[in-house]
């Protein structure tokens, strides 16, 4: 019981944070507008009729899963944060294990995500550009993309120890994961290297999962595909991150200040 009330607690913490700075969760409309309406609209200016609302139909699943991608892992962020201003500390010598911190940070990230990507979807409804029952049917795999995506970012979070190191393993991985998912494009139409490293990404299958809820978008693998693929990534990396975090050695440095 006592760690079930440390979960609620730490993740009641994260998400009280996020919903006091309003400003940041309008701001994260920004980026998905962009990229949906610019980008979209730039590329699909190249295509002719119906091929053009075509593509910007066929961008929504990639423009979501990028919000879902940006949100989970700037949201995983506060474990590396906590640790560098002192806070971690007092949550080590909490009486719970270690793991449970960081379930407790990637569940705060899953919602946070989901959070950014319902506010996204409810613009794209206004806009016109997605149906109520089509956004409705996007919660579903959004949900489990949230979790790949908070998994990837604990992940990282795990191995960080500074916010400058954090920071520049994600811009490492973040770019990458995004421009090789299938977001943009049909993976079917890549040359075989590039597929190569799509197949290998566990944000493609999110992405793809996603596509599957947009009858203008053109899956690339089975629904049964993606859900164990995603579903595999995110034990095996949450089980890694919560090993990592769990080693005495990685805090000695918090209590030998």
């Amino acid at each position: 019981m006592s760690n079930w009330l440390a979960v609620r607690a730490v993740v009641g913490r994260e998400l009280n944070k996020v919903f006091r700075q309003k400003g940041r969760l309008i701001s994260s409309m920004v980026r998905p507008l962009i990229w949906l309406l610019v980008i979209g609209s730039g590329v699909g200016s190249m295509l002719q009729g119906e091929q053009q609302a075509g593509y910007l139909s066929f961008l929504v699943p990639g423009i979501v899963a990028m919000t879902l991608l940006f949100a989970a892992l700037l949201s995983a962020l506060t474990l590396v944060y906590d640790k560098e201003f002192g806070v971690m500390r007092m949550m080590l010598i909490a009486p719970i294990a270690h793991y449970w911190i960081v379930i407790s940070k990637l569940i705060a990230a899953t919602i946070t995500a989901m959070v950014q990507a319902v506010m996204l979807l409810i613009i794209l409804v206004v806009l016109g550009l997605v149906e109520v029952q089509t956004a409705l049917l996007l919660l579903i795999p959004a949900t489990a993309t949230a979790i790949c995506c908070a998994a990837i970012g604990g992940l990282i979070a795990a191995w960080s120890k500074t916010l400058d190191n954090f920071a520049v393993i994600m811009n490492f991985f973040i770019f990458p994961l995004f421009f090789l998912s299938g977001a943009l494009y049909p993976v079917s139409q890549l040359p075989e290297f590039l597929k190569f490293i799509v197949l290998i990404n566990p944000f493609s299958y999110g992405v793809d999962l996603m596509k599957h809820a947009v009858p203008a978008a053109t899956s690339d693998f089975s629904i049964v595909t993606d859900i164990a693929v995603l579903l595999s990534f995110s034990v095996v990396a949450i089980a890694l991150a919560c090993w990592r975090f769990s080693r005495e050695s990685v805090h000695e440095p918090l209590f030998h200040r």
